[in-house]
Protein backbone atom coordinates (compact mmCIF):
# COMPACT_ATOMS: atom_id res chain seq x y z
CA UNK A 1 0.00 0.00 0.00
CA UNK A 2 1.47 3.43 -1.10
CA UNK A 3 1.33 6.05 1.31
CA UNK A 4 -1.19 8.19 -0.11
CA UNK A 5 -2.92 4.81 -0.04
CA UNK A 6 -2.19 4.23 3.83
CA UNK A 7 -3.04 7.98 4.87
CA UNK A 8 -6.25 8.00 2.61
CA UNK A 9 -6.86 4.51 4.67
CA UNK A 10 -6.28 6.51 7.86
CA UNK A 11 -9.03 9.44 6.96
CA UNK A 12 -11.41 6.97 6.11
CA UNK A 13 -11.24 5.10 9.33
CA UNK A 14 -11.03 8.31 11.41
CA UNK A 15 -14.47 9.28 9.35
CA UNK A 16 -16.03 6.57 10.42
CA UNK A 17 -15.39 6.56 14.24
CA UNK A 18 -16.75 9.89 14.43
CA UNK A 19 -19.52 8.90 12.52
CA UNK A 20 -20.52 6.03 14.72
CA UNK A 21 -22.40 5.75 17.58
CA UNK A 22 -20.64 5.26 20.44
CA UNK A 23 -20.33 1.97 22.46
CA UNK A 24 -22.05 1.36 25.98
CA UNK A 25 -18.26 1.82 27.02
CA UNK A 26 -17.54 4.91 26.16
CA UNK A 27 -20.93 6.39 27.30
CA UNK A 28 -20.61 5.36 30.38
CA UNK A 29 -17.04 6.90 30.46
CA UNK A 30 -18.17 10.11 29.59
CA UNK A 31 -21.17 9.96 32.65
CA UNK A 32 -18.45 8.40 35.18
CA UNK A 33 -16.12 11.17 34.05
CA UNK A 34 -19.01 13.86 34.35
CA UNK A 35 -20.14 12.30 37.74
CA UNK A 36 -16.41 12.04 39.52
CA UNK A 37 -16.45 16.68 38.33
CA UNK A 38 -19.76 16.53 40.32
CA UNK A 39 -18.23 15.18 43.35
CA UNK A 40 -14.76 16.98 43.20
CA UNK A 41 -17.06 20.66 43.21
CA UNK A 42 -17.12 22.56 46.38
CA UNK A 43 -20.40 22.64 48.59
CA UNK A 44 -20.93 26.26 47.76
CA UNK A 45 -21.22 25.04 44.12
CA UNK A 46 -23.44 22.36 44.70
CA UNK A 47 -25.66 24.54 46.95
CA UNK A 48 -26.96 27.76 44.89
CA UNK A 49 -26.93 25.09 41.99
CA UNK A 50 -29.23 23.27 43.93
CA UNK A 51 -31.19 25.78 44.92
CA UNK A 52 -31.22 27.25 41.01
CA UNK A 53 -32.96 23.62 39.58
CA UNK A 54 -35.27 23.86 42.34
CA UNK A 55 -36.42 27.34 41.32
CA UNK A 56 -36.13 26.76 37.49
CA UNK A 57 -37.62 23.26 37.62
CA UNK A 58 -41.01 25.39 38.79
CA UNK A 59 -41.53 26.30 35.44
CA UNK A 60 -42.18 22.62 34.56
CA UNK A 61 -45.45 22.58 36.94
CA UNK A 62 -46.07 26.56 35.55
CA UNK A 63 -45.92 25.10 31.75
CA UNK A 64 -48.34 22.14 32.61
CA UNK A 65 -50.73 24.99 34.27
CA UNK A 66 -51.13 27.58 31.60
CA UNK A 67 -51.86 25.13 29.13
CA UNK A 68 -54.08 23.33 31.04
CA UNK A 69 -55.69 27.31 32.02
CA UNK A 70 -55.81 28.30 28.52
CA UNK A 71 -56.91 25.26 26.18
CA UNK A 72 -60.38 24.01 25.92
CA UNK A 73 -61.47 20.88 27.94
CA UNK A 74 -60.85 18.11 25.52
CA UNK A 75 -59.40 14.62 25.42
CA UNK A 76 -56.34 15.89 23.24
CA UNK A 77 -55.37 18.33 26.15
CA UNK A 78 -54.34 16.01 29.05
CA UNK A 79 -51.33 14.91 26.19
CA UNK A 80 -50.89 18.85 25.14
CA UNK A 81 -50.98 20.23 28.38
CA UNK A 82 -48.14 17.67 29.05
CA UNK A 83 -45.69 19.49 26.68
CA UNK A 84 -45.43 22.36 29.62
CA UNK A 85 -43.98 19.67 32.00
CA UNK A 86 -40.48 19.55 29.63
CA UNK A 87 -40.02 22.91 29.99
CA UNK A 88 -38.53 23.50 33.50
CA UNK A 89 -36.19 19.94 32.55
CA UNK A 90 -34.76 22.07 29.73
CA UNK A 91 -33.85 24.85 31.51
CA UNK A 92 -32.11 22.77 34.38
CA UNK A 93 -30.44 20.16 32.33
CA UNK A 94 -29.75 22.69 29.61
CA UNK A 95 -28.69 25.07 32.12
CA UNK A 96 -25.85 22.70 33.99
CA UNK A 97 -27.53 22.95 37.25
CA UNK A 98 -27.52 20.69 40.01
CA UNK A 99 -31.13 18.44 39.92
CA UNK A 100 -31.65 15.55 42.48
CA UNK A 101 -32.85 13.10 40.08
CA UNK A 102 -30.12 13.46 37.57
CA UNK A 103 -27.01 12.35 40.12
CA UNK A 104 -29.13 8.93 41.16
CA UNK A 105 -26.71 7.76 38.51
CA UNK A 106 -24.21 10.45 37.41
CA UNK A 107 -22.79 10.19 40.55
CA UNK A 108 -23.42 6.44 40.92
CA UNK A 109 -21.12 4.92 37.78
CA UNK A 110 -17.80 6.37 39.39
CA UNK A 111 -18.36 3.82 42.53
CA UNK A 112 -19.71 0.77 40.22
CA UNK A 113 -15.77 1.10 39.42
CA UNK A 114 -14.40 1.50 42.58
CA UNK A 115 -16.73 1.01 45.43
CA UNK A 116 -15.03 2.45 48.25
CA UNK A 117 -16.69 3.59 51.48
CA UNK A 118 -14.84 6.73 51.06
CA UNK A 119 -16.78 7.33 47.51
CA UNK A 120 -19.98 6.13 49.06
CA UNK A 121 -19.70 8.80 51.31
CA UNK A 122 -19.03 11.66 49.04
CA UNK A 123 -21.82 10.17 46.81
CA UNK A 124 -24.47 10.45 49.94
CA UNK A 125 -22.88 14.27 51.09
CA UNK A 126 -23.58 15.20 47.07
CA UNK A 127 -27.44 13.93 47.29
CA UNK A 128 -28.22 15.34 50.48
CA UNK A 129 -27.04 18.63 49.37
CA UNK A 130 -28.48 18.60 46.37
CA UNK A 131 -31.65 17.52 47.46
CA UNK A 132 -31.89 20.04 50.61
CA UNK A 133 -31.14 23.19 47.84
CA UNK A 134 -33.81 21.49 44.99
CA UNK A 135 -36.07 21.18 47.94
CA UNK A 136 -35.17 25.00 49.27
CA UNK A 137 -35.63 26.66 45.77
CA UNK A 138 -38.90 25.11 45.24
CA UNK A 139 -40.20 26.43 48.47
CA UNK A 140 -38.87 29.85 48.08
CA UNK A 141 -40.29 29.30 44.13
CA UNK A 142 -43.49 28.34 45.48
CA UNK A 143 -43.48 30.98 47.96
CA UNK A 144 -43.23 33.82 46.02
CA UNK A 145 -45.97 32.51 43.70
CA UNK A 146 -48.54 31.72 46.27
CA UNK A 147 -48.26 34.94 47.94
CA UNK A 148 -47.75 37.59 45.05
CA UNK A 149 -49.85 38.18 42.07
CA UNK A 150 -47.19 36.71 39.67
CA UNK A 151 -49.52 34.21 38.32
CA UNK A 152 -52.99 35.01 36.49
CA UNK A 153 -55.73 33.41 38.74
CA UNK A 154 -56.71 30.97 36.06
CA UNK A 155 -52.80 29.97 36.51
CA UNK A 156 -52.79 29.36 39.67
CA UNK A 157 -55.89 27.84 39.83
CA UNK A 158 -54.28 25.09 37.73
CA UNK A 159 -51.37 24.90 39.75
CA UNK A 160 -53.60 24.24 42.54
CA UNK A 161 -55.66 21.27 40.31
CA UNK A 162 -51.89 19.85 39.34
CA UNK A 163 -50.71 19.75 43.13
CA UNK A 164 -53.56 18.13 44.62
CA UNK A 165 -53.06 15.75 41.98
CA UNK A 166 -49.45 14.75 42.39
CA UNK A 167 -49.39 14.78 45.96
CA UNK A 168 -52.96 13.12 46.83
CA UNK A 169 -52.52 9.61 45.35
CA UNK A 170 -51.44 8.16 48.31
CA UNK A 171 -47.68 7.22 49.54
CA UNK A 172 -47.66 3.39 47.90
CA UNK A 173 -48.86 5.22 44.57
CA UNK A 174 -46.54 7.60 44.86
CA UNK A 175 -43.75 5.19 45.29
CA UNK A 176 -44.21 2.39 42.15
CA UNK A 177 -45.07 5.96 40.13
CA UNK A 178 -41.78 7.17 40.99
CA UNK A 179 -40.00 4.21 39.86
CA UNK A 180 -40.54 4.65 36.07
CA UNK A 181 -39.79 8.22 36.66
CA UNK A 182 -36.36 7.29 37.96
CA UNK A 183 -35.30 4.94 35.22
CA UNK A 184 -36.47 7.56 32.64
CA UNK A 185 -34.50 10.46 33.87
CA UNK A 186 -31.35 7.81 34.37
CA UNK A 187 -32.19 6.54 30.29
CA UNK A 188 -31.90 10.53 29.85
CA UNK A 189 -28.54 11.31 31.21
CA UNK A 190 -27.61 8.02 29.29
CA UNK A 191 -28.86 9.09 25.62
CA UNK A 192 -27.69 12.47 26.29
CA UNK A 193 -23.84 11.60 25.47
CA UNK A 194 -25.31 10.68 22.02
CA UNK A 195 -27.56 13.80 21.35
CA UNK A 196 -25.34 16.15 19.94
CA UNK A 197 -27.52 18.61 18.31
CA UNK A 198 -30.57 17.00 19.06
CA UNK A 199 -30.60 17.48 23.46
CA UNK A 200 -33.75 19.96 23.47
CA UNK A 201 -35.60 17.14 21.14
CA UNK A 202 -34.21 14.19 23.82
CA UNK A 203 -34.86 15.69 26.73
CA UNK A 204 -38.33 17.29 25.57
CA UNK A 205 -39.50 13.91 24.62
CA UNK A 206 -38.65 11.78 27.90
CA UNK A 207 -39.68 14.12 30.23
CA UNK A 208 -42.84 15.06 28.41
CA UNK A 209 -43.25 11.24 29.06
CA UNK A 210 -42.98 11.32 32.96
CA UNK A 211 -45.81 13.85 32.58
CA UNK A 212 -48.39 12.36 30.01
CA UNK A 213 -47.47 8.32 32.26
CA UNK A 214 -48.66 10.05 35.66
CA UNK A 215 -45.40 9.42 37.34
CA UNK A 216 -44.10 11.25 40.32
CA UNK A 217 -40.57 13.50 40.61
CA UNK A 218 -39.63 14.23 43.43
CA UNK A 219 -38.05 17.89 42.68
CA UNK A 220 -40.75 18.78 40.07
CA UNK A 221 -43.41 17.31 42.50
CA UNK A 222 -41.58 19.61 45.67
CA UNK A 223 -42.89 22.70 43.96
CA UNK A 224 -46.51 21.15 43.92
CA UNK A 225 -46.19 19.83 47.33
CA UNK A 226 -44.80 23.12 48.38
CA UNK A 227 -47.50 25.01 46.73
CA UNK A 228 -50.01 23.60 49.15
CA UNK A 229 -48.08 23.16 51.95
CA UNK A 230 -47.64 27.01 51.92
CA UNK A 231 -51.14 27.62 51.57
CA UNK A 232 -52.20 25.58 54.40
CA UNK A 233 -53.60 23.10 51.85
CA UNK A 234 -51.72 19.96 52.82
CA UNK A 235 -50.02 19.13 56.05
CA UNK A 236 -46.40 18.80 56.60
CA UNK A 237 -46.94 14.72 58.15
CA UNK A 238 -48.81 13.79 55.24
CA UNK A 239 -46.42 16.09 52.52
CA UNK A 240 -43.59 14.39 53.99
CA UNK A 241 -44.70 10.83 54.58
CA UNK A 242 -47.65 10.72 51.68
CA UNK A 243 -45.55 12.52 49.07
CA UNK A 244 -42.42 12.84 49.27
CA UNK A 245 -40.14 10.07 50.96
CA UNK A 246 -42.36 7.36 48.71
CA UNK A 247 -41.16 9.51 45.67
CA UNK A 248 -37.73 9.87 46.74
CA UNK A 249 -37.63 6.47 47.43
CA UNK A 250 -38.94 5.28 44.13
CA UNK A 251 -36.84 7.62 42.02
CA UNK A 252 -33.99 6.22 43.97
CA UNK A 253 -35.06 2.83 42.80
CA UNK A 254 -35.35 3.63 39.67
CA UNK A 255 -32.51 5.43 38.71
CA UNK A 256 -29.79 3.87 40.64
CA UNK A 257 -31.04 0.61 41.47
CA UNK A 258 -32.54 -0.79 38.23
CA UNK A 259 -31.07 1.71 35.44
CA UNK A 260 -27.57 2.14 36.72
CA UNK A 261 -27.00 -1.47 37.55
CA UNK A 262 -28.39 -2.20 34.03
CA UNK A 263 -25.97 -0.21 32.59
CA UNK A 264 -23.25 -1.30 34.55
CA UNK A 265 -23.77 -4.67 33.76
CA UNK A 266 -23.81 -4.20 30.77
CA UNK A 267 -20.12 -2.85 30.50
CA UNK A 268 -18.47 -4.25 33.83
CA UNK A 269 -16.49 -6.50 32.06
CA UNK A 270 -14.62 -3.76 29.44
CA UNK A 271 -14.83 -1.01 31.72
CA UNK A 272 -13.05 -3.18 34.60
CA UNK A 273 -10.78 -4.91 31.83
CA UNK A 274 -9.58 -1.41 30.72
CA UNK A 275 -8.60 -0.26 34.03
CA UNK A 276 -6.38 -3.90 34.58
CA UNK A 277 -4.58 -3.00 31.09
CA UNK A 278 -4.17 0.66 32.29
CA UNK A 279 -2.90 -0.94 35.62
CA UNK A 280 -0.38 -3.07 34.09
CA UNK A 281 0.77 -0.55 31.48
CA UNK A 282 1.65 2.34 34.39
CA UNK A 283 3.62 -0.91 35.94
Amino acid sequence: MSPKDRQQRKIDDRAVEEASKLAPRLIYEVIRRDGEHELDRSTRSLFWSGIAAGIMISFSVLGEAVFRAFLPDTPARYLIENMGYSLGFLFVILGRLQLFTENTITTVLPYMVKPRMAMALRILRLWGLVLAANVLGAFVIATFYAFSNALPAEVAVAVTELSIHATGMGAWDSFVRAIPAGIIIAALVWTLPQAEGTEFFVIFLFTWLIAAGDFTHVVAGSVEMAWLVVQGQLGSIAAVFGFFLPVLAGNIVGGTAIFAMMAWGQVKDEVRGGHRHQWVRRR
